[in-house]
C-alpha cells in the first residue's frame, strides 16, 4: 500500500513537469525549425496563418489547463475527513463517501462528483472543472496533431524524406534509432522522428480521454460510477446534463478558456446521490 501511494505522488509530481517540458518542446521547434523552414519569408501569408492557428490551440490547451487547476472540484463545506462507506470500492486512491463524495488520499481532499485523478493536472476532475478537463483534452489533441503534421512537413521539405507509404511512419522511428547509432543521422533528426511519436501518442490519448468524457458527462454519468455500475440510474435527458457541466455560454467557452459554469451551488449537489 505505501509503495503503490508512493509511485502514485510521484507520478503527480513528474506528468506535470513532463506536460510543461513537452510544451516548451513543442514552442521551441515550431518557431525556430518548422515554421522558417516550411513557410519561407517570400510568403509571410502562410507564415502569419500558422502561426496564429497554433498559438490559438496552445493558448486555450494551456488556458484551459490552468482553469482545472484554478477551479479544482473539492467541497468548500467539508474539511473533516469523513468515514469511508462500507460498500466502498474505489482501491487506493480514492475513498467513496456517498452523496456523490470521494475522499482523495492524492489531494487530501473530499471531492465533489469526482471522475478521476488527473495526473497531468496534480488534482482531481469533478463537477467544477469537468468542462476544462474536456477542453484542455480537445485543444491539447488538436495541437500534438497539429504539430505532427507540420513536423512531418519540416523532414519531407529538410531531409526529402517521403511518407507516400503508409509503411514510411511504422518503420521510421526503428530505423532512425538504427542509423543514429550507426553514425548516418544526427541527434536533431533523431530528436524529431521521437517528438513525432510523442505528438501522436498524447494527441490519441487526449482524443480519446475527451470521447470518453463526453459521453460520460452527456449521460450525466462520472468514471467512478461507471466503476461501481451504476451507468443507468441517471434519466435526466442528455442536453441538461451537457448544459450542467458546459454552462450557457457553452459556444464562448469553445473558444476561449473562461469560465461559464457557476461555480456557488455545486456543494448543494453533493446531497444527491449518485
Amino acid at each position: 500500500m505505501f509503495t503503490r501511494m508512493l509511485k502514485l505522488r510521484l507520478l503527480n509530481a513528474v506528468a506535470p513537469a513532463y506536460f510543461f517540458a513537452a510544451t516548451a518542446v513543442t514552442f521551441v521547434l515550431h518557431f525556430l525549425l518548422f515554421i522558417p523552414t516550411i513557410f519561407p519569408s517570400p510568403d509571410p501569408s502562410s507564415t502569419a496563418l500558422h502561426t496564429v492557428v497554433f498559438l490559438f490551440l496552445m493558448f486555450n490547451a494551456l488556458g484551459n489547463y490552468i482553469m482545472t487547476i484554478r477551479y479544482p472540484a473539492e467541497s468548500a463545506n467539508e474539511t473533516a475527513v469523513p468515514v469511508c462507506s462500507p460498500s466502498c470500492s474505489d482501491r487506493v486512491d480514492a475513498h467513496y463517501l456517498l452523496n456523490g463524495r470521494h475522499y482523495c488520499k492524492l489531494c487530501k481532499k473530499v471531492i465533489l462528483k469526482r471522475d478521476h485523478h488527473c495526473f497531468f493536472t496534480g488534482n482531481c476532475i469533478g463537477n467544477k472543472n469537468m468542462r476544462y478537463f474536456i477542453m484542455f483534452c480537445i485543444y491539447t489533441s488538436c495541437t500534438c496533431l497539429y504539430s505532427l503534421v507540420l513536423g512531418v512537413a519540416f523532414l519531407t521539405v529538410e531531409y526529402s524524406l517521403s511518407f507516400e507509404n503508409p509503411l514510411t511512419f511504422l518503420t521510421l522511428l526503428p530505423l532512425s534509432i538504427g542509423y543514429f547509432f550507426m553514425g548516418v543521422i544526427s541527434g536533431l533528426q533523431l530528436f524529431l522522428v521521437l517528438m513525432l511519436y510523442v505528438w501522436l501518442g498524447i494527441g490519441l490519448v487526449c482524443a480519446g480521454f475527451c470521447c470518453q468524457q463526453v459521453l460520460l458527462v452527456a449521460r450525466g454519468q462520472t468514471w467512478c460510477q461507471m466503476q461501481r455500475g451504476q451507468l443507468l440510474e441517471n434519466r435526466s435527458p442528455w442536453k441538461s446534463n451537457l448544459r450542467d457541466v458546459f454552462g450557457s455560454r457553452w459556444a464562448l467557452g469553445l473558444l476561449l478558456p473562461v469560465q461559464t459554469v457557476e461555480t456557488g451551488s455545486e456543494d448543494a449537489d453533493a446531497h444527491k446521490q449518485d
